[in-house]
């Protein structure tokens, strides 16, 4: 084929290795392709494909669920799943960190975002972990870390952007998000409670709630709880779909906010909409470049090269799901998960498809891999969120990350060669 055609990726690597935007690297390696490489497609049709490319029914998901995230922060809901969750598990050794992690699980059902969690935690939860003794670099880590649990618990950005590359439905995305998500939530809070129990770290709690306590506190956060399984009941019993359940989260969020707990506020309503607007605005940036990215690599028919080169030398499907994860968590340490999974589904879903592995169960490993991704060094987006907010040297953060990546290598290797654990809510509710 020779080099010329994969001039486009090259630009694309040193340009993001110059820590260039990946949207804006995307829009200058596809401009340098049709406009010096080759120039029989219109410049104008590149915009019509960016442009055309975010007129989605499906993806007016993001921007209702990007709102209904900023809502519920605003609303005071975070504030009370944070005391029930430091109600439930402070008095235990490493306990504050088993809350920042449990925090994160009850947050994937409203925030959907691994990056806006990750922010979110280290701001809140960060500072009264170093109070209580916990190193910063270990407390930034387990924040991180925690945050991959968010975008896998419904409703989670990247599952909607799989769902509609792929062309499933998005509500067996969402079912099959939750047991994963619960997994990974198992497997952190056990990691977290060895290393807090090795080096003594204090819990953050005298003694154990009493049940009166933990009542109150539940009844307080029920609000903040009911979200997550009314839109899994709402998605099995058809009363509405993936992209109204957005629309009704963001309502709800505001019905709560403003006469339940009576935090959310009329000066409030900019900033929730300057947020909600930046957060929805990135994702579609992105969206669009990575289309028009598409176009180049179609053009250059390298989908069908990579699909031709996979499943000619391989065809035993195990042994095509162990390359595709090792290549997706390589390529998802330099590339932000959303970018990535628009550019590789296409690549991808073609070959899976071919050897008869399910694509719902495949949607959720490429979600997951690409999040663990955020977390890793060199380059992942929930690293440098968390260390930035909480002023954490890089080589602090990479020294007390490797048993969470062994962790997270591991859980994602189980999920792949035990999919009934993913389709089991899919097969049970569909």
């Amino acid at each position: 084929m020779g080099l010329v055609p994969f001039i486009p990726i090259i630009i694309l690597f040193v340009l993001f290795f110059l820590r260039v935007p990946i949207a804006y690297g995307l829009l200058i390696a596809t401009f340098v392709y049709f406009v010096f490489i080759n120039d029989t497609m219109p410049v104008a049709q590149i915009m019509q494909t960016m442009v055309a490319s975010t007129e989605s029914f499906p993806y007016l998901a993001i921007p209702f669920f990007a709102c209904a995230g900023v809502v519920f922060n605003y609303s005071g809901i975070s504030e009370k799943l944070i005391k029930l969750a430091v109600l439930l598990l402070g008095h235990l050794r490493g306990g504050m960190g088993q809350v920042n992690v449990l925090l994160a699980a009850m947050m994937g059902g409203l925030s959907g975002s691994s990056n806006a969690d990750a922010a979110m935690q280290t701001k809140i939860i960060v500072p009264e972990m170093e109070k209580l003794g916990y190193g910063k670099g270990f407390s930034t880590v387990v924040t991180a870390a925690s945050s991959v649990i968010t975008p896998i618990i419904p409703p989670g950005i990247i599952l909607i952007l799989y769902a509609v590359a792929a062309n499933v439905s998005i509500s067996k995305m969402f079912f099959a998000g939750y047991i994963p998500g619960l997994v990974i939530m198992v497997a952190l809070m056990v990691l977290v409670s060895f290393i807090s129990r090795k080096r003594g770290y204090a819990p953050s709690r005298d003694k154990r709630a009493t049940f009166k306590e933990i009542s109150r506190q539940l009844l307080d956060s029920i609000w903040a709880l009911i979200l997550p399984f009314g839109i899994l009941l709402g998605l099995r019993y058809g009363m509405f779909t993936p992209t109204e359940a957005g629309a009704i989260s963001v309502l709800y969020a505001v019905l709560i906010g403003a006469f339940i707990y009576r935090k959310l506020q009329w000066k409030d309503v900019p900033a929730i909409l300057l947020e909600s607007v930046e957060s929805t605005a990135g994702v579609m940036f992105i969206i669009a470049a990575a289309n028009a990215f598409g176009s180049y690599l179609t053009w250059e028919r390298i989908p069908i090269t990579v699909s031709e080169a996979l499943v000619g030398n391989i065809s035993d499907p195990y042994l095509m799901l162990f390359v595709i994860n090792v290549l997706l968590l390589i390529v998802g340490c330099f590339f932000e998960g959303g970018a990535a999974m628009i550019l590789l589904a296409p690549l991808l879903i073609p070959v899976v498809s071919s050897m008869g592995i399910d694509l719902i169960h495949f949607g959720i490993l490429m979600c997951i891999n690409l999040t663990i991704a955020g977390f890793t060094p060199p380059f992942g987006t929930m690293m440098f969120i968390t260390t930035s907010i909480a002023k954490v040297r890089m080589e602090e953060y990479v020294k007390e990350s490797w048993p969470f990546i062994v962790l997270f290598i591991g859980i994602l290797f189980l999920l792949s060669y035990a999919p009934k654990i993913v389709l089991f809510l899919p097969n049970l509710l569909s």
